[in-house]
């Protein structure tokens, strides 16, 4: 594995970590995180999925193991962070990763926080009722992506990261 990579997906981690405290909007049981959906996004962009899905999971856990989190982090977080990451390695297109961080968030980690709140937190909730603040939260996320991605490229960062290709 590209220690750059590990670097990157590594300073990723503490920055959601970090952010956590500061940037969380509580949402009935759930916590709206939208620096969790713009690390998503950057994460698609520079690491790509594998990896992408790995920084989602593990700010999740440190999230929850900091008392930060809740276990809704993780469908929140990780089905938008592969979507993201998949579309982007498929497309090359920051779009279509924000596209897919919002539509996995909010579709697919929304109804399938349903039952972690019901079973595993013992919370009722209409199996809809996640699909709104994970939505906004995405949303919210991927904009601030998009905006620091958009900073990243025009200061050629990025292409100074990816060494001229695809970090491998």
């Amino acid at each position: 594995m590209n220690v750059r990579k590990l670097t990157i997906a590594a300073l990723l981690i503490a920055l959601g970590v970090v952010t956590a405290h500061a940037v969380s909007i509580p949402v009935g049981v759930a916590k709206a995180f939208p620096m969790q959906h713009a690390i998503n996004v950057i994460s698609a962009v520079l690491l790509g999925t594998p990896m992408t899905v790995a920084v989602a999971f593990v700010i999740s856990l440190i999230r929850n193991i900091m008392g930060t989190g809740s276990l809704l982090a993780f469908p929140g977080s990780i089905f938008g962070a592969f979507l993201a990451g998949y579309l982007f390695s498929k497309t090359g297109r920051i779009h279509l990763a924000i596209a897919g961080e919002v539509f996995g968030t909010s579709i697919l980690g929304a109804l399938s926080a349903y039952p972690v709140a019901k079973f595993l937190m013992g919370f009722e909730a209409a199996v809809f009722f996640f699909i709104i603040p994970f939505g906004v939260s995405a949303i919210a996320g991927g904009i601030i992506g998009f905006m620091v991605l958009g900073v990243l490229y025009k200061s050629n960062v990025v292409k100074t990261l990816m060494e001229g290709g695809r970090m491998s």
